[in-house]
């Protein structure tokens, strides 16, 4: 090639050209700079290169170099910017540790997962070590309940993503713990939290939830990835950008992703590595305290108070917070007495300091010194001329306005009532003295839907409210106060009690106002009873009289026949019409037989024709209505034993009177409120609620059984 290079003829001029020309094809030109160098057509590029070629001197175009100052600067993000600044030989490096991890989480390498490497190995590596230094302490701990559910073991790199392992780490949106819980996801996953204990910084139970979140969380999206996005932005954040997207892979839905979720993976996998490499980029040293798990003894309080402050004295730690690293749940260093079960953990190795005091000892030796701080009672709103309540003893002593609501007698009573044919909801609603609207809301009648004839209403007619009043006055004097007068802060005990005589002789008035008001309606009844027994016995009376009436007349015109026969007898040439007479008479004295109903009769007409009453005809034929059949016999006049049946009425009519009036008072006692049945109740979950039992809610209700269905009403009475 040489030898053939020697042997053309070219000028020096044309040889300079040609050599920088070669140059130029074997330096590639950078992306951003081709971009703006506009390209010539065909025909222009051969016109520039031929008389370089051929060794004439003409202009040629310069194009700018990478490296000069006038090129226009490139716009990179910092991910790119760590990717450019790292050698190359070290990103082949971490792309081939990485790629070689046997995990089931994410490990994939990019230039956002190489910016963070570069974070956590050089630039920052004091934050590694101080998770190193933890390391030892908390990931046997996760390494257990990670296999307990059947989880990758890597996850618990995530508790470093999220607390750094610092078990009372606290986030500005309140996340708490290891694994960062907020307060309603710590809820659902039975952690319980209290001015006292906070269990998101128990680490065993904290990992245990956070194992049962993340096992739900992969049932969701079976994708490590996703899995570990929805952690951090919620399920449904994730699911909701999934469906408007259309995306089924996190690095497809990277754009979509708020900042803090699209770094969570890439730190994860950084995190991953950069703790399984920490020994090759030399993050571990001897001058790290690396924490180690100890043997662990415990003591249960069973709801003593406690001191954890002088449990360490006792153990012969010269810190006394230094338990607060085995128990970091606790809120305070002690617990007051009647706290729900707790074990305090210590170490066993100081079980020496102890001896053999036995537990009792122990516990009373752990007394706190001091009163345990109190939560401060919320003070009642100041209102100008109004007197609040000051305080929960003296608003128990005087019942408060509710129960003086409460105490009052019932305002309505219940009265069922079977749709008649013709009946409307207007027309029930004139005759019980309710509105149509409360009628549909009793029944849960739709509107705009005419009644049916034989469907079982609810009526709840209200009670005369002017026997009440003179209850209502005792009451008001002591609610409202005559004159507005400054509030003090607390009240005296003579006030209080005071107050609670006053509140005893207000219920002792309403009692006895609510027996007065039962008393008149028994009266009424009984005024109601005597009214009936009275027009009944009237009834029977005048039926005698007009019996009695009838038969003098039936007698009268047997006598009239007899002698229009006598003289019938005398003139033997009228033989026809005595006969006549004879057999009219006959009839007459027939005692007065049943009536057989013909066509076109009716029980007014009848009763017209003979003179009774249609009452009465009902009564002595035991008709179950006013209407009667063809074919139908009948007696017009009172049978024999009218008064035995008279009697027997009146007796049955008392004591349905009676026993109406009794269930009425009942009721009156017990009309509590309405109760809506709801998904799940039963007839024992409503009677153990408001306190009272199964066969009084189905007395009040005419319940056959102890079935409810969803959405029916109940009256549940006073307990």
């Amino acid at each position: 090639m040489k030898q053939g290079i020697k042997h053309v003829k070219t000028p020096r001029g044309s040889r300079r050209w040609l050599g920088l020309g070669l140059l130029g094809l074997l330096l590639p030109l950078p992306k951003t700079m081709a971009q703006q160098v506009p390209q010539p057509d065909s025909a222009s590029r051969v016109n520039a290169t031929m008389p370089a070629l051929l060794g004439d001197t003409v202009r040629v175009r310069l194009e700018l170099q990478p490296d000069s100052l006038v090129a226009v600067p490139q716009q990179v993000d910092s991910a790119r910017l760590e990717w450019l600044r790292t050698p190359p030989t070290l990103r082949d490096l971490v792309c081939d540790r990485v790629g070689c991890f046997e995990t089931d989480v994410p490990h994939q390498f990019n230039n956002s997962v190489m910016a963070y490497v570069t974070l956590f190995t050089a630039r920052n590596r004091s934050y590694m070590q101080r998770v190193l230094e933890r390391e030892n302490f908390y990931f046997p701990i996760f390494e257990k309940y990670l296999a307990k559910y059947n989880l990758p073991t890597d996850l618990k790199y995530l508790a470093v993503v999220e607390s750094a392992l610092i078990p009372t780490a606290k986030s500005p949106v309140g996340a708490t713990g290891l694994w960062q819980f907020m307060g309603p996801t710590a809820g659902d996953l039975n952690l319980k939290r209290d001015e006292w204990i906070d269990e998101r910084m128990a680490p065993e139970k904290a990992t245990e939830a956070a194992c049962k979140h993340l096992r739900y969380l992969y049932g969701v999206f079976h994708d490590w990835e996703l899995v570990l996005a929805a952690y951090n932005w919620g399920a449904g954040s994730v699911q909701r950008v999934m469906r408007r997207t259309g995306k089924k892979t996190f690095w497809d839905l990277y754009p979509h992703m708020p900042a803090e979720t699209r770094n969570y993976v890439p730190t994860f996998t950084a995190i991953m590595y950069s703790m399984k490499y920490a020994e090759a980029h030399g993050l571990r040293t001897d001058k790290l305290q690396y924490q180690y798990a100890e043997a662990l003894d415990t003591l249960g309080l069973r709801g003593r108070a406690f001191d954890l402050r002088r449990l360490s004295r006792a153990c012969g730690y010269a810190d006394s917070l230094y338990l607060t690293r085995f128990n970091p749940e606790l809120r305070r260093a002690a617990l007051p007495a009647g706290y729900r079960s707790y074990v305090v953990r210590f170490p066993a190795s100081a079980a020496v300091h102890l001896g053999d005091v036995d537990r009792n000892t122990l516990l009373d030796y752990c007394q706190p010194t001091a009163a345990l701080p109190q939560a401060l009672a919320a003070l009642p709103p100041r209102l100008e001329g109004v007197e609040p309540w000051q305080s929960k003893q003296l608003l128990a002593a005087s019942g408060g306005p509710r129960a003086e609501a409460e105490a009052e007698a019932p305002r309505f009573r219940r009265v069922p009532h079977k749709v008649k044919r013709g009946e409307t909801l207007a027309s029930l609603a004139e005759r019980f003295d309710v509105s149509q609207a409360q009628l549909r809301r009793w029944n849960d009648l739709p509107k705009g839907k005419s009644l049916k004839p034989g469907k079982q209403l609810v009526v709840f007619v209200p009670l005369p409210a002017a026997a009440p009043a003179t209850a209502k006055a005792p009451v008001e004097a002591v609610a409202v106060a005559p004159t507005p007068r400054p509030v003090r802060p607390v009240a005296s005990a003579e006030e209080a009690a005071a107050r609670k005589e006053q509140a005893e002789a207000n219920a002792r008035e309403v009692a006895r106002v609510q027996e007065l008001v039962r008393q008149e309606k028994l009266q009424e009844a009984r005024l109601v009873a005597i009214r009936q027994r009275q027009a009944i016995q009237q009834a029977v009376a005048e039926a005698q009289a007009r019996v009695a009436a009838r038969r003098a007349a039936q007698a009268q015109a047997t006598e009239a026949k007899r002698a229009e026969k006598a003289m019938a007898a005398a003139e033997p040439e009228e033989v026809e019409e005595p006969a006549a007479a004879e057999a009219t008479a006959a009839e007459a004295a027939a005692p007065a037989g049943p009536y057989t109903v013909r066509r076109g009769d009716n029980l007014t007409k009848l009763a017209r024709e003979h003179g009774v009453s249609v009452a009465q005809l009902v009564t002595w034929n035991k008709l179950p209505s006013e209407n009667v059949v063809l074919g139908q016999r009948l007696v017009f006049s009172a049978p024999v034993e009218v008064g035995e049946a008279a009697r027997w009425h009146q007796k049955t009519t008392e004591k349905a009177l009676a026993a109406a009036n009794k269930t009425d008072s009942r009721k009156a006692e017990l009309t509590g409120k309405v109760h809506l049945v709801q998904p799940g109740d039963t007839l024992f979950n409503i009677s153990r609620r408001f306190g009272v039992s199964v066969q009084q809610l189905r007395e009040v209700n005419h319940l056959t059984s102890d079935e409810v269905k969803l959405g029916q009403k109940l009256l549940v009475p006073q307990s």
